[in-house]
């Protein structure tokens, strides 16, 4: 069974805190005579939420483009969240969860193979696929010993995930890889089967082979017509040869320097095995991540940094701020296979701050966080092992049970 926290380790832009004002879908007061009117939506498959939250609450919708987080404002006036506080964050982790690791990087293969991103990069490409995979895997083993996601009927969670599912099935996840699928594959037939949301889902074109880019066609190019010949003329005597200095040379393409960071002597500490095991693993606790980590940390090719941002007093929602950590860490992409971090939002609303940990390649933290521009708004101070204090802050930070003074942690994110 997955943890709850680890799940929650992404937070949605359908966030609990600023639902759509909706007054008149209280759901002690909906009729199935009732209409939202017409609500507007940023995407195809985002109308389909909409749509399927709308049937269930007994509600009549009109979908237009625009942008706008409804789903979750709809859901939130019907039973779709569950009973009680403790569903409802259930509901919310996993719709956040589906968002993050499985909306963002479906959108983003689409533009690549659609050449909306340019260029087409095969490795982006890979990477992208790789982590909607680990996404299915972990619904796959979730879904194993349950019918859906959070409770024995279906809730936002449930309807997000199959609207996300439809998309990706019939564009990035081919038949290969739903073969491994069993559980997400039958979750999402019992979903978009629901007599109140056939008309909604309708058939579902299931791609055999994943969309793949395919390059645009040369332009031919007609060729001129041969210009009429010209009487020869006569040979004049050859000039002799003069060495000119000044004349151009092919340009050469200067060698690529290479990252500082890749001259460093070989750790027996492997980064992205580390990222596995903190995925995977328990944070505490005997066979845990923590411990798996002090067996196999290097601390001569890797350092371990606290990390905290300098302005807190300008802090206003706690989720504004997590969208902030999230920001930091798009902005570290370069310096993805040094690092690792697990950053978050302790305190409330207008009383909070932002810190955590990193785990950087090399002596220095700042070759490695350089490469985003807003670094300089962190401080950033070693953390030594050996010292019982530091060593706390460290693996709270990793645990997500960080306490600063009276301030608790919130949200947070990792950068693996």
């Amino acid at each position: 069974m997955i943890k709850s926290h680890r799940i929650a380790r992404v937070s949605s832009r359908f966030h609990p805190l600023h639902p759509l004002p909706l007054p008149h879908l209280h759901k002690n007061y909906i009729s199935a005579e009732m209409s939202a009117g017409t609500l507007f939506t940023s995407s195809e498959v985002e109308g389909k939420r909409i749509s399927a939250i709308a049937a269930f609450a007994g509600l009549s919708v009109e979908i237009k483009e625009s942008t706008s987080d409804i789903a979750s404002a709809i859901g939130r006036y019907s039973d779709l969240i569950g009973h009680g506080a403790t569903e409802a964050a259930l509901v919310d982790q996993w719709v956040a969860f589906v968002d993050s690791d499985i909306a963002h990087y479906n959108t983003l293969i689409l533009q690549l193979v659609k050449g909306a991103i340019n260029p087409y990069n095969k490795p982006i490409h890979t990477v992208f696929q790789d982590r909607i995979t680990s996404a299915l895997t972990i619904l796959e083993k979730h879904l194993a010993t349950r019918t859906f996601l959070v409770t024995e009927r279906i809730t936002l969670a449930d309807v997000t995930l199959a609207a996300e599912l439809q998309s990706a099935f019939s564009t990035t996840v081919d038949a290969a890889l739903r073969a491994k699928l069993p559980n997400v594959l039958r979750h999402f037939e019992t979903i978009v089967n629901q007599p109140k949301l056939t008309t909604v889902f309708g058939s579902t074109a299931f791609a055999e082979k994943a969309l793949q880019y395919t390059p645009p066609p040369k332009e031919k190019k007609e060729k001129a017509p041969a210009p009429p010949a010209q009487p020869k003329a006569e040979k004049k005597p050859k000039k002799e040869e003069v060495d000119d200095e000044d004349e151009d040379k092919p340009y050469e393409e200067a060698p690529k320097e290479k990252n500082p960071l890749d001259l460093l002597p070989k750790s027996t500490f492997n980064l992205e095995d580390w990222k596995r095991a903190y995925s995977n693993k328990e944070t505490r606790g005997a066979g845990g991540a923590i411990e798996w980590f002090y067996e196999h940390f290097d601390k001569d090719g890797f350092s371990i940094w606290r990390v905290d941002f300098k302005y807190n007093e300008e802090l206003t929602q706690t989720f504004m701020s997590s969208n902030q950590i999230g920001g930091f860490f798009n902005r570290l992409e370069a310096s993805r296979k040094y690092l690792f971090g697990s950053v978050g939002v302790l305190g409330v609303t207008n009383k909070s701050v932002i810190a955590g940990t990193l785990i950087a390649r090399g002596p220095e933290i700042e070759p490695v966080v350089e490469v985003a521009p807003d670094f300089e708004s962190y401080t950033y101070e070693r953390i030594d092992l050996e010292n019982a204090e530091q060593k706390a802050f460290f693996e709270a930070a990793l645990a997500w049970d960080l306490e600063i003074g009276d301030k608790k942690w919130v949200d947070g994110k990792n950068f693996k």
